[in-house]
C-alpha cells in the first residue's frame, strides 16, 4: 500500500459543509432582515395609532418590497463580487504572460513563508508552473485567498434572499392576515420567528442555537424599542 492507497479523512472522519454556493448566507440574511425590519414596521406604525387593517397593508407591503429589493441586492451585489474576481484572474494570467520567472520566484517565497524549506519551495514552485492555468489558480489562492472555481451563483443567492426575506417578513404579519391580530400578537409572532431563525442559523455554524436564538432577539428588541418608541412621539394625527 502507498500512500496514495490511504481512504481520504473526507470519507470517513469528517465532512466540510459547501461555504461557497451563496445560499445560506443570503438565506440567513433574508430571514433575519424579513424578520426584523417587518417586526420594527408594525411596531411603529400600530404604536402611532394607525387601525389594524393599516397595519396589516403596512407589513404585506414591507414583505413585497422588502423582498424585491433584497433579491436585487444579492444578485447585483454577487454578480459585482463575481466579475471582480475574473478581473483579478486576468491580471494575474497577464502577469504570468508577462514575467514567469518573477512569479515563479514569487511563489517560491510564498511557500517558504509557510514553513517550506527554500529548495523545496522552489522545486514546489517549479512543478505548479509547470502549469499555468495551475499556476494562476494557487497564485490566486495563495495572495488573495480566491478560488476561480468556487464563485456563488447571483441568481441562488437572489432568490434564497426573496423566499427568505418573504417567509420572514410574513410572520409578525400573520395574526393580523388571519383576523386576530394586534400588536401584542404580531410581536409574539415575530419574536418566535427570531428565536427560530436565530437557533436555526447557530444549528448550521455548530454554534449554540439558544444562545443564537437569543441574540437574534435581542436584535429584533433593539428595531422594535426605537420604531415603537417614534411611533409612540409622532403618532397618526401628527400626518393628519
Amino acid at each position: 500500500m502507498t500512500e496514495f492507497d490511504i481512504a481520504s479523512p473526507h470519507d470517513y472522519d469528517h465532512r466540510h459543509a459547501d461555504v461557497s454556493s451563496g445560499w445560506l448566507r443570503a438565506s440567513v440574511f433574508g430571514a433575519m432582515d424579513g424578520l426584523v425590519s417587518n417586526v420594527g414596521l408594525i411596531a411603529g406604525i400600530a404604536a402611532a395609532g394607525a387601525p389594524t387593517g393599516v397595519v396589516a397593508l403596512t407589513g404585506v407591503s414591507g414583505l413585497i418590497a422588502g423582498a424585491i429589493s433584497m433579491a436585487l441586492g444579492e444578485f447585483t451585489s454577487v454578480r459585482t463580487a463575481n466579475e471582480q474576481l475574473d478581473a483579478e484572474v486576468a491580471v494575474e494570467r497577464d502577469a504570468h504572460a508577462r514575467n514567469p520567472r518573477g512569479e515563479q520566484a514569487e511563489l517560491a517565497v510564498l511557500f517558504g513563508r509557510l514553513g517550506m524549506e527554500p529548495g523545496t519551495a522552489a522545486d514546489a514552485a517549479d512543478q505548479v508552473h509547470a502549469n499555468s492555468e495551475q499556476a494562476v489558480r494557487v497564485h490566486l489562492a495563495h495572495e488573495l485567498g480566491l478560488s476561480p472555481e468556487e464563485k456563488p451563483s447571483p441568481w441562488v443567492a437572489a432568490i434564497s434572499s426573496l423566499v427568505s426575506f418573504s417567509v420572514g417578513a410574513v410572520i409578525p404579519v400573520l395574526p393580523f392576515l388571519l383576523g386576530f391580530g394586534d400588536l401584542w400578537w404580531g410581536l409574539a409572532f415575530g419574536g418566535a420567528g427570531l428565536l427560530v431563525a436565530g437557533g436555526a442559523a447557530a444549528g448550521f455554524t455548530r454554534r449554540n442555537w439558544i444562545m443564537g436564538g437569543l441574540r437574534q432577539l435581542l436584535f429584533g428588541g433593539v428595531a422594535v424599542a426605537a420604531t415603537y418608541t417614534i411611533g409612540t412621539l409622532l403618532g397618526v394625527s401628527e400626518f393628519s
